[in-house]
């Protein structure tokens, strides 16, 4: 099952129109820069400005094209951590509440199709949750989600829909549910709202944001000045305390063709005994795909990578007539040691608030993000603001997370420190190997080419510093402390840190 890396893409955005916007060139002075151009960056100006506050938005690559563009496009009040698991940890009143922010969230982003004609599919449609005649057990889980979703005020059924794509065991569904294309909602909602008094710029990289009045946010071609700075980033860059309370996790997604008709449309939750599959199909004037998002894995760990990866092919195969595969990919998300974001000041911040601990439910919670941080620039009460404070103190649902992440960290920090390779010469690697040595006293992360290039860059994450691993099927390098992940030439791909990788000292770098 080996990937076919010419198939390495998001299904997204064959179909989105492409508005460029230029690179930061100048120094700015403004109410509020936001540092991220997804779906919780957009959203997020587009209500300040709507507000009266002057907006500049930088984003590092293209509007869309980070963590929106590789999500699934489903919309949905539950939450992949179940319904269940969050009233066992926080209570029926906060179960309502963040129940209640989520189906907001999802009404705001069908405003905005409406107030803009966004031409982006968006479509209500039913949420299942369901066990198959394969699996053994699972009812107790389902009857659980039904009790939960009822308490948080759903509407839920437990019949069985007509047309069923899978043998159905227990079933729940909440109809009202929604689907849409994520990247060409948020490009054209940038583009609509793009003016002289809310400024986007793409390629355009912060490289520092110093919390001040007026902060400063630093990039390689000028400086922004700004009362507020909302790091609208998935996890926020630099150094934050929520860094040691988060999993990062990826997952692989895939875009499929079938042999036969698509099911009709629908979120598609899998509950199986190891894990969760989400199915959704997806139509296009570029033909039908069956679009279906695998187990999550740790970012860094090899062994975790590979498994994902085919237990989502042997999934799709074992359980769906597949044609052929069209597009893979695999999305970041990180979750909250309470199983709850944090949006808001983070402990220390005066000016700056953070939007982070999705999980998989990003498109919904950076929505909901918006609409919190926007309010509480301006003053105003948000009814949810207080349930995703970053600074709360939920000791009870968070103590089991916070102490083993910190372990694996210091668990990754030892073992790679300890037993780093230094047996492997540069001259035995191989064409499209990548291995961690010591070369000269230096700890490199090295990659040859499958044309024989040597790539090498330092193996030491400059966010906190941890060792990175190989990521053989994206072709990176992947911090499996805190989830940054940087590219063959060292440059930041995504995650906290704001540095590259650094060039070995006593190497001449890229060479045959």
């Amino acid at each position: 099952m080996k990937v076919d890396k010419n198939k390495l893409a998001s299904v997204w955005g064959k179909e989105a129109q492409k508005p460029v916007f230029n690179a930061f060139s100048q120094d700015i002075e403004t109410d509020v820069a936001i540092v991220g151009g997804g779906i919780t960056g957009i959203s997020t100006a587009y209500a300040l400005n709507r507000a009266g506050f002057d907006v500049v938005v930088l984003e590092a690559s293209e509007i869309g094209r980070g963590t929106t563009g590789y999500s699934t496009g489903n919309l949905y009040a539950p939450v992949d951590s179940r319904l269940a698991e969050l009233e066992k940890k926080h209570g029926e009143e906060l179960l309502k509440e963040v129940v209640a922010s989520r189906v907001a969230a999802i009404d705001f982003i069908e405003q905005r199709v409406k107030e803009f004609g966004i031409a982006c599919d968006f479509r209500r449609v039913p949420w299942h949750l369901f066990t198959t005649t394969e699996e053994t057990n699972g009812r107790e889980e389902i009857l659980h989600e039904q009790r939960a979703a009822l308490t948080a005020g759903l509407e839920v059924s437990s019949r069985v829909p007509a047309g069923f794509p899978l043998p159905v065991k227990d079933v729940i569904t909440i109809p009202g549910q929604a689907q849409f294309d994520p990247l060409i909602y948020t490009r054209e909602l940038a583009q609509n709202i793009h003016s002289s008094r809310c400024q986007i710029f793409e390629n355009t990289k912060v490289l520092d944001v110093l919390d001040k009045n007026p902060c400063i946010v630093k990039t390689a071609n000028g400086t922004v000045k700004a009362k507020q700075v909302i790091m609208a980033t998935h996890t926020p860059k630099g150094i934050y305390l929520v860094h040691a309370a988060m999993e990062a996790k990826r997952e692989f997604a895939m875009a499929v063709r079938l042999k036969g008709p698509l099911p009709n449309s629908a979120v598609y939750w899998h509950a199986t005994r190891e894990s969760q599959f989400s199915i959704r199909p997806y139509r296009s004037s570029a033909g039908d795909f069956l679009i279906v998002l695998g187990r999550s894995y740790a970012v860094g760990k090899e062994n975790q990578m590979e498994k994902s990866y085919q237990s989502l092919e042997a999934y799709l195969r074992a359980h769906f007539e597949v044609a052929s595969i069209e597009y893979v990919w695999a999305a970041q998300n990180y979750r909250g040691a309470d199983h709850l974001p944090y949006i808001g000041k983070s402990i220390g911040n005066s000016n700056v608030y953070i939007a982070t601990g999705f999980a998989a439910d990003g498109l919904v919670y950076g929505t909901a993000a918006a609409m919190i941080i926007s309010d509480l620039i301006q003053g105003n009460k948000n009814p949810w603001a207080k349930v995703y404070d970053p600074t709360r103190f939920t000791p009870a649902a968070s103590a089991k997370t916070v102490l083993n992440e910190n372990f694996n960290v210091g668990k990754e920090l030892l073992k790679d420190y300890l037993f780093y390779d230094r047996s492997t010469e540069l001259s035995t690697l191989k064409n499209g190997e990548a291995k961690v040595l010591t070369v000269d006293g230096e700890k490199v992360a090295a990659y040859r080419s499958d044309t024989g290039k040597l790539h090498l860059v330092s193996s030491v994450c400059p966010h906190m510093g941890c060792i990175v691993h190989w990521n053989d099927i994206e072709t990176s390098w992947d911090c499996p402390c805190h989830g940054s992940r940087f590219s063959i030439e060292g440059e930041v791909l995504e995650g906290p840190a704001y540095k590259a990788l650094s060039k070995p000292v006593n190497s001449t770098g890229n060479s045959q």
